[in-house]
């Protein structure tokens, strides 16, 4: 497998890729430059490249109490009433991989959202490391500073040919964690899918609450797409988690794939595992349709 490595503002590893996307411009993408800097070298064979064919896509900003919050947009080009999908971003931020996911919302009629829900505290796509990315930026990421935005961003949704009564949330990793916090919050929201999110953890100021301890109240349906050879997820925590959402909540619901880890739908990082995220974005389509999304 090859690598992009980034040098500067320079990509080694050059030529372009089979469809004739020079990889500079393949890594530009509107909230930043590429791929997050903790997650290099991206794995270039299997990243998956979503054009814009049909769609608007770019960025909006959006004033939250004075803070413009920019948001990567994409839907289908021309069209109104759309049923809205919240894509919250992993601890990376909105890079090319979120992106990109939006835009494979846009192209089966949404209108996709991913926030820079991290635009106080700091750009995470240019810290190198992720223990770094925790300590300055996710740490003093406030869990209530993030539903007001995404709160901000549905409002916005509202007045720009969103159809919020169609209203759904998926996120990754950091995000998958929001997603079931914000179901939560958000009772108009209609489903969500969570993507390998933390279910259990210490609490702090900016962290109160986890999903577990909002589980028996949950009254929006959530997928919760999880990896069994996650080392950071354990199964007995999705356990806890499923006797949680038992003891009152309905509807939500896990699909564990057995021979996936972490981030198994990252398909620019090794943790990629080709099958199990297309069987996930297959079953959270469904998901949303089902649940009267789409």
């Amino acid at each position: 497998m090859k690598d992009l490595v980034l040098d500067g503002d320079s990509l080694v590893a050059g030529g372009p890729f089979a469809d004739g996307v020079d990889r500079r411009d393949f890594l530009k993408v509107a909230l930043g430059t590429g791929f997050a800097a903790a997650t290099m070298p991206v794995a270039a064979e299997t990243v998956i490249k979503t054009d814009t064919v049909g769609l608007t896509a770019g960025t909006v900003n959006i004033d939250v109490n004075g803070q413009a919050v920019p948001v990567y947009r994409a839907q289908p080009a021309g069209k109104s009433n759309l049923p809205v999908i919240l894509v919250v971003s992993e601890i990376f931020g909105v890079h090319e991989h979120i992106a990109d996911v939006a835009r494979r919302f846009a192209k089966r009629g949404y209108l996709a959202l991913a926030p820079d829900l991290f635009v106080r505290q700091g750009d995470p796509s240019k810290v190198p490391n992720i223990a770094d990315l925790m300590k300055q930026i996710i740490s003093k990421t406030p869990d209530a500073q993030v539903m007001g935005d995404l709160d901000a961003v549905v409002s916005w949704a509202r007045q720009n040919g969103g159809n919020v009564d169609k209203l759904g949330i998926t996120g990754f990793c950091w995000g998958g964690r929001i997603t079931w916090l914000y179901c939560a919050h958000n009772p108009n929201v209609k489903a969500g899918v969570a993507w390998y999110g933390r279910l259990v953890g210490d609490t702090n100021p900016n962290n109160p609450v986890h999903p577990i301890d909002i589980a028996p109240t949950l009254k929006v349906p959530v997928l919760g797409l999880y990896g069994a050879k996650d080392t950071g997820i354990s199964l007995e925590s999705i356990d806890k988690m499923k006797a949680a959402l038992a003891k009152g909540s309905s509807g939500s619901t896990f699909v564990v794939y057995p021979d996936a880890g972490h981030a198994f739908n990252a398909d620019y990082r090794p943790s990629y595992v080709e099958a199990d995220a297309k069987d996930g974005f297959a079953r959270a389509l469904a998901w949303f349709k089902d649940h009267g999304v789409a």
